[in-house]
């Protein structure tokens, strides 16, 4: 990689990508600039990603060849009028905060621009985020590709139509609640039978750990995985019977339903 990345925010999200990029070698530490608010954050990305950082925005968009957008939906406006200037012309401009569309960073920049909308989640911290991506018609393929090589450094990423983009947060972007509340709900179940807690978490967070990788790795149908758990009579059919009884399916459906729903009250007009 010989361009440039510039992050406008170094939060716990830009901080989770800066790790991955070089993590991954995908970028070197030369290669990445980044602005914060507070002299506390810009003195931990530098000593932590040994990057260049400071307070001014406008001089890290003036660099960037890819500039993302790390700060609150809210921030948008006032940030984009403050680096407008500075921004250089072919500069593909990521925004990965929810509920900023496509149109919005065009109508703030008042004017077209190389625009990508990107949903990560909060595994991203971890390694093991999933990202949504997707971009307007001014893109060129192969700045789509490197974006995608970006987001995959920490995790994995899926381009999507804006249109599908409301739906994401119910699905991985949110979904880490309901998967913590889960595990949270397995180790206590455990500990009524007298597991004590902290080997509770360890063998419920793995269980679920376990069972999302064969997912991923066999590409088999989830269906089909949880058939082969359950044998004739036994004691996980009769756990799996209990949860259809007590409407675990149409539970996380309708959170999700609430959850997207949510998601496009917030959204707005943006």
């Amino acid at each position: 990689m010989t361009k440039t990345i510039g992050f406008i925010g170094s939060g716990k999200m830009a901080q989770a990508i800066i790790g991955g990029l070089l993590k991954s070698k995908l970028y070197q530490p030369d290669q990445i600039v980044a602005s914060a608010r507070t002299e506390k954050t810009v003195e931990q990305v530098t000593e932590k990603f040994n990057i260049k950082a400071g307070f001014h925005n406008g001089e890290v968009a003036k660099q960037a060849d890819i500039l993302i957008l790390a700060v609150k939906p809210d921030l948008h406006g006032p940030v984009i009028e403050e680096i407008k200037g500075y921004v250089k012309e072919n500069t593909v401009i990521i925004t990965i905060a929810a509920g900023i569309s496509l149109n919005f960073l065009e109508s703030a920049f008042k004017k077209r621009i190389k625009a990508v909308r990107v949903m990560p989640n909060t595994p991203s911290l971890v390694g093991e985020g999933m990202s949504a991506i997707c971009a307007n018609d001014l893109v060129e393929s192969d700045e789509l590709q490197e974006v995608i090589r970006l987001f995959e450094s920490f995790g994995q990423a899926e381009v999507l139509t804006e249109q599908l983009m409301d739906a994401v947060p119910a699905v991985s972007g949110s979904s880490p609640a309901y998967v913590y509340m889960f595990i949270e709900a397995l180790a206590d179940g455990a500990v009524q039978q007298g597991i004590p807690r902290d080997q509770a978490y360890k063998l419920a967070a793995q269980a679920v750990l376990g069972a999302a990788k064969m997912v991923l790795e066999t590409g088999k149908h989830p269906g089909e995985l949880k058939d082969n758990v359950c044998t004739p009579g036994g004691a996980t059919i009769e756990a799996v019977t209990t949860l259809e009884k007590q409407g675990f399916r149409a539970a996380i459906v309708s959170a999700m339903d609430a959850c997207t729903k949510k998601s496009k009250l917030l959204a707005g007009d943006k």
